[in-house]
């Protein structure tokens, strides 16, 4: 069976793996504070302390649970500066974390 999406023909398995890259991608960035930290990480700040400063209502601690999760998902790159005086640690988004473009709306 056919479906018409915006003058284009598109087959129920197509709508079916769409959907499930959506819902994929929306329960890796699911909850409160994980698009918020995407986004922030997308504006330049690549510090905890920034980070933070640029999410109005976030916790060090969630902040912290955060990070670890999207960088446990692949979506962000965890450095550390052990050289500097103190330790330095910085965050940036990889490449994987720009796919959320590439998913259909």
């Amino acid at each position: 069976m056919e479906v018409t999406e915006k003058g284009k023909g598109i087959s129920e398995i197509d709508c079916a793996e769409r959907l499930l890259a959506v819902g994929d991608a929306l329960y890796a960035i699911g909850g409160k504070w994980k698009l918020r930290v995407i986004i922030a990480l997308a504006n330049g700040f690549r510090r905890f302390n920034d980070i933070q400063c640029n999410i109005p209502g976030i916790s060090p601690r969630a902040l912290s649970i955060e990070l670890k999760e999207l960088e446990a998902n692949g979506f962000l790159k965890r450095t550390v500066y052990a050289e500097a005086t103190p330790v330095t640690v910085e965050y940036e988004l990889t490449s994987y974390s720009h796919t959320f473009a590439e998913i259909p709306s």
